[in-house]
């Protein structure tokens, strides 16, 4: 069935409640370039993520858990809206942001009407103050974080957003203030985990930056990993700068921590759903060298490629009410699925025409039907298309160009191209790619001279 944007409504029948109480809180919390091979529970051995490989210990690590995107706008209105980047409004990025419509609903107003309270601290990529796209005019109660997507690769901010209003960070005498962006979004979260009470769900999104590379790139210092210590890595004989990408990771992972440490405090962490995820692969930014610490683990490729390395992202999820400890799941699934799960969970009907589906059976343990298929498209280096059928991935770097075919189940680098011993494959592929996706005026088929010329920070 061909999807289209134009089918979500809120209508009342949408809104319809099902029977499944009782309903669990909700911590999503997102990291920003995070590599597949960057947790301890994923295999890394250098740096130090005790509380999120504690939260995987007592649920699930899922193996093969994608982002909506290779970078994090159209990355996070997948996961807002339920739609892959073939059908999304967000298919790229778009320097300050392009914001989301009125008719995009949004997993956030779902919850909001069904009588959740909503926060979200942190980065949001998909519309400023003053657009229809600005997060309480997306459904969240509370929101404090950054200007824009760009503002957002600034560490130390002189300002950041306080629900309609600027929240000043700088003195008034010019003196260079010491509040580290992130910090403050911890801040807010534990305070809102403070004042919610057992009679009322809430839906919390940390959308925290670490370990994305700040705007100067290393320019000034030539560190362009900003963390307020090195610690726990000062000793190691490692260069700064991965010093400093360590660091953000381990401070993050004690963020996470403080979080948990709340939730316990305040009985809830027994019926709440707290996921953690990175929007897409690692980056090669800020003087940052991916391989340094293999933050791809064995997949092929890192931010902005469409192998596994650009899209497969590591997400944990706990929740001891409803998932059983110590699982690990290499069920697919991807951020457009999130918006209809959490609508199950919260007893609301998602709305029609979604390319996601719930993934409440794989959480609490059932058996449930796979995807047919997985889709991506990417703008910023030229139209770009992948597409997972099974344990087939097919990847196209061009409109014009021969579709790349990977066994994944016998070859999860992708290193060996069978598309030339598998033609009937390769057709199916390329009849999805042409009937996955509907032409978007914000996001036109380009060639690589010209995505080139339009080039913006990502």
């Amino acid at each position: 069935m061909q999807r289209r944007h134009f089918l979500q409504t809120l209508s009342a029948a949408a809104m319809a409640p099902i029977a499944t109480p009782p309903r669990p809180n909700i911590l999503f919390v997102l990291a920003d370039d995070l590599g597949y091979g960057d947790l301890g529970c994923y295999g890394q051995t250098r740096i130090q993520t005790p509380n999120i490989d504690r939260l995987a210990a007592e649920g699930i690590r899922f193996g093969s858990a994608y982002a909506g995107s290779t970078v994090c706008a159209p990355s996070r209105c997948s996961l807002m809206t339920g739609l892959h980047t073939g059908h999304a409004h967000t298919r790229g990025n778009k320097g300050n942001d392009l914001p989301l419509r009125p008719s995009d609903v949004t997993v956030t107003e779902l919850l909001k009407k069904a009588g959740y309270r909503t926060g979200l601290f942190g980065k949001w990529s998909l519309g400023q103050l003053g657009t229809t796209g600005y997060p309480t005019k997306k459904g969240f109660d509370e929101w404090f974080g950054f200007f824009s997507q760009l503002h957002a690769h600034n560490y130390y901010p002189e300002h950041l957003l306080d629900q309609e209003g600027s929240f000043l960070l700088r003195g008034n005498m010019g003196t260079q203030h010491k509040d580290y962006a992130p910090d403050l979004f911890t801040k807010h979260a534990v305070s809102f985990l403070e004042r919610q009470s057992a009679t009322q769900p809430f839906f919390l999104h940390v959308c925290y930056t670490q370990p994305h590379a700040n705007n100067e790139m290393g320019r000034d210092t030539g560190n362009g990993m900003q963390v307020p210590s090195d610690a726990p890595y000062t000793d190691r004989n490692w260069p700064q700068v991965e010093k400093n990408f360590a660091a953000m990771i381990s401070r993050m992972d004690s963020d996470v921590g403080q979080l948990m440490s709340t939730l316990k405090r305040k009985g809830m962490d027994q019926n709440t759903l707290v996921l953690f995820a990175s929007d897409n692969g690692p980056h090669k930014e800020g003087g940052h060298a991916p391989s340094f610490f293999e933050s791809s683990g064995p997949l092929r490729g890192i931010k902005r490629d469409l192998t596994e390395g650009g899209i497969r992202v590591p997400c944990v999820a706990r929740w001891p009410g409803g998932i059983k400890g110590g699982q690990v799941s290499e069920f697919p699934w991807a951020f457009w699925d999130i918006l209809p799960t959490f609508a199950e969970l919260a007893g609301v009907e998602a709305p029609k025409g979604l390319d996601g589906t719930s993934i409440v059976p794989t959480l609490t343990g059932r058996t449930q039907k796979p995807h047919e298929y997985f889709y991506w498209e990417f703008h910023e280096l030229g139209f770009h298309q992948a597409v997972r059928m099974g344990n087939w991935k097919g990847i196209r770097k061009g409109p014009e160009l021969p579709i790349e075919l990977y066994d994944l189940a016998t070859d999860l680098s992708e290193h060996h191209d069978l598309s030339a011993a598998n033609p009937a494959v390769l057709a199916k592929i390329k009849q999805i790619m042409a009937s996955a996706r509907t032409d978007s005026p914000d996001f036109p088929i380009l060639t690589p001279e010209e995505a080139k010329k339009r080039a913006l920070p990502m």
